[in-house]
């Protein structure tokens, strides 16, 4: 049986970026919805006794999909984040890498941000902000309610990926490593229909130690 993650942070630390009572609603009732329904699926099913991750890869499309993939997913998202206004962590830097010349190192940049993820990510897109206008706008271009990644191949090449309603990259044969909900219910109280700035504003709380983690971890 799946219970519900607890959030790292306060529920105000999100704040202006992810209003309390957004979380209230997005982590308390949507992602709890999501864990009940599941746990009332799973029994005398082919699934039951699987991990969250092996259920959305291996699962039809249908309820049990549906919803293990949006608790992988909001798990994923929720776990992505800091509080505002706090320093990146720069103590998960991969052993032997030099901050003062990677790639994404530069404090003006945002600081913190070095490792072997903003390398490939400048290896591919250019610059980070190349790479964050192409995530935006492939999250603030997908039609209806789902989600917009960035996951990595068993190579470490990364792909921006768009997944309509539950899905997750898994189910393609790729790691996720970022995730922006575009489902109305993560960013209409606080952004009303304005997708685009919401995606924009992300960025700011993003723990880029906690993705640095996904992307270099098996």
């Amino acid at each position: 049986m799946f219970s519900l993650i607890e959030l790292p942070y306060a529920p105000d630390a999100l704040e202006p970026v992810i209003s309390a009572r957004t979380l209230s609603f997005h982590h308390g009732k949507h992602l709890q919805a999501y864990v009940d329904n599941l746990n009332k699926l799973l029994p005398g099913s082919p699934f039951q006794d699987l991990p969250l991750e092996e259920i959305v890869r291996n699962a039809p499309a249908g309820p049990v999909f549906n919803n293990a993939g949006q608790i992988l997913n909001h798990n994923l998202y929720f776990t992505q984040f800091r509080p505002s206004g706090t320093p990146q962590d720069d103590k998960n830097v991969m052993p032997g890498s030099d901050p003062s010349v990677m790639p994404g190192s530069d404090p003006s940049v945002m600081p913190g941000l070095t490792g072997h993820l903003i390398a490939q990510i400048e290896s591919q897109w250019g610059t980070l902000d190349a790479f964050k206008a192409d995530f935006e706008a492939k999250g603030a271009g997908l039609f209806g309610s789902g989600w917009v990644w960035l996951a990595s191949a068993p190579d470490g090449f990364l792909q921006i990926t768009q997944e309509p309603g539950a899905g997750n990259p898994v189910t393609r044969g790729l790691k996720p490593i970022l995730t922006f909900d575009v489902w109305e219910h993560a960013y209409y109280l606080d952004w009303q229909n304005r997708r685009a700035a919401h995606l924009s504003a992300l960025w700011q709380i993003l723990d880029w130690s906690q993705l640095e983690k996904r992307y270099v971890n098996d």
